[in-house]
């Protein structure tokens, strides 16, 4: 079942919405997630909203520069990225690309990371 959240930075300057099944987080094995603890949930173009601008938001790229997280020039945190191209490896392994935003959902301490919690008003358990 799909649930729209609200999510942002801490300032709230970066603003978007997602319509998720949220029953599941990924852990990305990029230097800037493991660093930062992030834990993300992808979600497809179309699931997604951005109520910020892109252009009000500073991006970072980095190594192949294919994947672009975006940040907020104002208290500096990432709510959400663009992730990598895959690699023609990746491809002829079999792997398939997204197109799409891995939106912050958690960060080590498991809490709901940049999402406000759904119109219920309760947080759902993430396995």
């Amino acid at each position: 079942m799909l649930t729209t959240y609200t999510g942002s930075c801490h300032c709230g300057s970066a603003r978007f919405e997602v319509d998720l099944g949220l029953d599941h987080v990924r852990v990305c094995d990029c230097s800037v997630c493991k660093r930062r603890g992030a834990l993300i949930h992808r979600v497809p173009e179309g699931a997604s909203r951005l109520l910020t601008p892109l252009s009000a938001l500073s991006v970072y790229e980095w190594h192949g520069r294919t994947a672009k997280d975006y940040f907020c020039p104002t208290c500096g945190m990432l709510p959400f990225r663009k992730p990598p191209a895959l690699t023609g490896d990746e491809i002829g392994q079999g792997m398939q690309p997204f197109h799409g935003w891995a939106v912050h959902v958690s960060g080590a301490s498991m809490e709901a990371g940049c999402l406000e919690p759904a119109s219920d008003g309760r947080w759902r358990e993430i396995a």
